[in-house]
């Protein structure tokens, strides 16, 4: 039985190997060589046969840097039926917002220069006036996310001042943003009026004073509360705050720049209408129910916006040029609205007819069970949400595959299974059953290739 004299030395393995060298370059290769003829001699010291051991040492060598080269935001197939998935990434971009990034990336562009005057210019202006002219706000601006949107302008109006918040609206979206926190944060002395179910106008009027920095309405955008409930709406809201010589501030979340009643789903206020109700001040997302990438809007009065670009946290919360690029690509697709659905793939996945999935669900069924001999799929109805804060309580009828294996634990198995392939399959285990929702599916072969791998 060989020994140690079976291994080569770290130079003989890199020379023996220049391919792994030209791919992962020489230190990478050194040090995944030394980390594995350790392990060798370890094991013959074990009692393992050191030709062998040898002989294995090229290809434990290239898996170990071949996982190692491979990134963790590895593409899914998102297939859990929640269309904005905030732990998947939410909005996936148009065809005419992904060439504008790659463009953006590929060569030196115009962001903060004016080409008619050859001076300093503004990165805002690329979507200033899209957004205006989509909305009717007089001004705009743009940080990296809504969070961001509405820190800074807290931080630009309340601070060291009150800022009023009806109980009601004092919400957590997940991952640390809760209302009062970020109000703390921005410096701002959060006055909380009404009760949790019922705020009245008196609520509002009673708490103003010399302190009142702003009046804030958060729509509550994951949750609902229903029953004996009362609030006051943003039309009454920013005439009280007007009357009352305070601003009005009004975060959508979500935010939409179109009625989705069009397409069957049940309407959310839209950017345009809060703009008409007359808020000083509105925020909104850009990768939720716009379907951007990750940034945060703020409309309003050009006075109020200028103020809020002289803030010292304008520079730390901008977004880069590639975001940019993409942004102005998504919003100009509302300027065509007949071809919205077919163009955004967030309305597109949230529009499609159910028969067509439930078609996809027949078709795929006896194909995914040949794949998955061990396991019963089955077509089943589904019930599909927006996600990411948009219209909570709402589902949308949908088809997927019900699969069951045998053993209780059979669903988070194979569960397991689906997120370990080269190309993850999501899912989600509803009564002792995987189910895929297959709403967000596009090509049927995405999930056949992805199970064959």
């Amino acid at each position: 039985m060989a020994g140690f004299r079976a291994l080569p030395s770290v130079d003989q393995l890199l020379g023996a190997l220049p391919a792994l060298v030209e791919d992962h370059g020489r230190l990478a290769v050194t040090q995944a060589a030394r980390a594995r003829l350790d392990a060798a001699r370890a094991a013959i010291r074990d009692g393992a046969d050191g030709g062998v051991e040898a002989a294995r040492l090229p290809h434990l060598l290239a898996a170990d840097l071949a996982g190692l080269a491979a990134t963790r935001l590895r593409p899914i197939l998102n297939l859990t039926g929640t269309v904005l998935h905030t732990n998947l990434g939410r909005a996936i971009l148009a065809d005419q917002a992904i060439a504008a990034a790659n463009a953006a990336m590929a060569a030196p562009l115009a962001l903060e220069y004016d080409l008619a005057t050859g001076g300093r210019g503004q990165r805002d202006d690329h979507l200033r006036g899209l957004l205006c002219e989509l909305t009717g706000a007089e001004d705009a601006t743009i940080v990296n996310n809504n969070a961001a949107a509405v820190l800074i302008a807290l931080n630009s109006f309340g601070l060291g001042r009150d800022s009023i918040v009806s109980r009601g609206e004092l919400i957590e979206i997940g991952g640390s943003f809760r209302i009062p926190d970020i109000m703390a944060r921005a410096g701002t002395h959060l006055v909380e009026v009404g009760t949790t179910n019922r705020t009245h106008p008196r609520d509002y009027t009673d708490a103003i004073s010399d302190r009142t920095g702003l009046i804030l309405k958060v729509h509550t955008s994951n949750y609902r509360i229903e029953g004996f409930t009362a609030e006051v709406a943003a039309p009454d809201l920013a005439a009280l705050s007007r009357q009352a010589g305070v601003l009005m501030m009004n975060d959508l979340g979500a935010g939409s720049l179109v009625d989705l009643s069009r397409w069957g789903l049940r309407r959310e206020p839209t950017v345009a209408e809060a703009v008409t109700e007359g808020a000083d001040l509105i925020t909104f997302s850009g990768d939720k129910l716009l379907g951007g990438p990750q940034a945060g809007f703020i409309l309003g009065r050009r006075d109020l916006i200028a103020q809020i670009n002289r803030n010292p946290m304008k520079r730390a919360l901008r977004l880069d040029k590639i975001r940019i690029a993409a942004l102005e690509a998504t919003l100009r697709l509302y300027r065509d609205p007949d071809r919205l659905d077919q163009r955004l793939p967030v309305l597109r996945m949230l529009a499609r007819p159910l028969v067509d999935i439930a078609a996809q669900a027949t078709r795929l069924a006896p194909q995914v069970a040949a794949l998955l001999p061990d396991h019963r799929v089955a077509v089943t109805d589904c019930a599909s949400q927006i996600g990411s804060g948009a219209l909570p309580t709402d589902t949308i009828p949908s088809a997927g595959l019900r699969i069951n294996g045998d053993g209780g634990d059979a669903p988070d198995r194979l569960a397991a299974h689906l997120r370990g392939l080269e190309r993850p399959v999501i899912g989600h285990i509803h009564a002792g059953a995987l189910i895929l929702d297959l709403r967000c599916l596009g090509a049927d072969a995405d999930l056949l290739g992805a199970l064959a791998r």
